[in-house]
């Protein structure tokens, strides 16, 4: 094995925290100067990759964060919190668009240029499938997830990044219709009719290319489905020599977004060792309660993204927001903290990805690590789950 692919966790001083085991692989805790707890480790699925609990998001820099502050952020992210893993995305920041797409990217080449590229779990995406989407490729194609799109995306990538390597490459969501994506309708079998999209063995074929090329070390997906998580494991089960096996799964999660994962996904990356990256922890900032108010700032995600932010405000979701909040207050934290550690501690949930405007939602954010909650609270928490099971989808309620 190259020596930059050797595991860190070889390189890492154990603690008297000592080691345990998860569904996730070998887990171990390094003291670090900003949590009291200090920062767990765990391997990503059945990779060899030993990632922090903690990963750092990055899609608003370059938009909502300059480029330097985005730096600023990584930083300390890296050197007070022992992150050791960042994502980021061919299409960021987002809102995506064609003058500022690779903003980002530019953010976190311009950090790794004063960090050794074994510090760095560097997890990246293709995007799917999108007729908007335009100015990705060189030819001016919208962008889908095939042979000839997946190797010009990694070679861009790896350009715009300034590394060799990617540990991490997502299909960032389906080629495929999938119904249920970002708000829109469930799946719809009438829908679903002519929109196949590019096959899996042509997308998981080329991403072994680039694997075997040396481009990329790992795979995964994201907003996938259990019917994609499991075609696609049983397809490199039975054909490693033709396709690679994901080793994750980057979904939306959190205390308001949760059936459509735990309702069959839980199951699927379990059983076949798929590690979870929940994305939008604190559901695009709603979790925090600062919308509660009229008082929010036009740069604030409510309304950068009005299309994709709606099922989190014109819903029940609003009620099951201020049920949570309650929770929080009444166990003296805030709610960002309440929801970050639920999130964090959750069994099948493998790293979870954080965003941040300024230092200090990054401090709380990265410090809510540090709180276990207890059974009162958990149950608390069981009980609006119960009543509010899938808000986000009760559009107009």
């Amino acid at each position: 094995m190259n020596k930059l692919f050797l595991p860190l966790i070889a390189s890492v001083p154990l603690t008297s925290h000592g080691l345990s085991t998860t569904p996730f692989g070998l887990v171990e805790n390094r003291n670090v100067p900003g949590l009291q707890n200090g920062m767990d480790y765990v391997k990503l699925g059945s990779s060899d990759l030993v990632v922090s609990r903690v990963c750092m998001g990055t899609m608003t820099f370059g938009e909502q964060n300059t480029i330097d502050e985005g730096v600023e952020q990584l930083n300390k992210a890296w050197d007070k919190y022992g992150i050791n893993f960042l994502d980021t995305a061919e299409m960021y920041p987002v809102p995506t668009k064609a003058e500022t797409q690779g903003r980002t990217d530019q953010a976190v080449a311009k950090f790794m240029k004063s960090r050794s590229r074994s510090d760095v779990i560097l997890a990246t995406k293709v995007a799917g499938r999108s007729e908007r989407i335009n100015w990705l490729r060189k030819d001016g194609s919208s962008t889908v997830v095939n042979r000839k799109q997946i190797l010009e995306s990694v070679d861009a990538s790896l350009t715009r990044l300034g590394v060799d390597y990617i540990d991490l490459l997502q299909i960032h969501w389906p080629d495929r219709y999938i119904g249920g994506l970002f708000g829109q309708r469930d799946f719809s079998i009438a829908e679903s009719q002519g929109k196949d999209g590019t096959s899996f063995e042509e997308q998981l074929s080329t991403l072994k290319e680039v694997i075997d090329a040396g481009k990329v070390r790992y795979i995964g997906v994201s907003n996938e489905t259990p019917y994609g998580v499991c075609s696609m494991v049983e397809m490199a089960k039975h054909s490693p020599e033709l396709y690679p096996r994901i080793v994750s799964i980057q979904n939306g999660y959190s205390l308001v977004d949760r059936k459509n994962y735990e309702a069959g996904l839980t199951e699927a990356c379990y059983h076949h060792n798929v590690g979870l990256l929940p994305y939008s922890p604190l559901a695009g900032g709603v979790l925090t309660g600062k919308y509660s108010d009229n008082n929010v700032s036009p740069k604030a995600r409510m309304n950068l993204f009005p299309g994709f932010m709606a099922r989190y405000r014109d819903s029940l979701n609003e009620a099951a927001v201020e049920a949570y909040m309650n929770i929080a207050e009444e166990a003296g934290m805030s709610p960002a903290t309440l929801a970050l550690s639920w999130c964090y501690h959750r069994e099948h949930v493998c790293s979870t990805i954080i965003g941040a405007t300024t230092l200090n939602q990054l401090d709380e954010n990265i410090k809510a690590y540090d709180v276990k909650l207890d059974n009162e609270v958990l149950e608390k928490i069981h009980k609006v789950y119960q009543r509010y099971t899938d808000p986000t989808k009760a559009y107009g309620a």
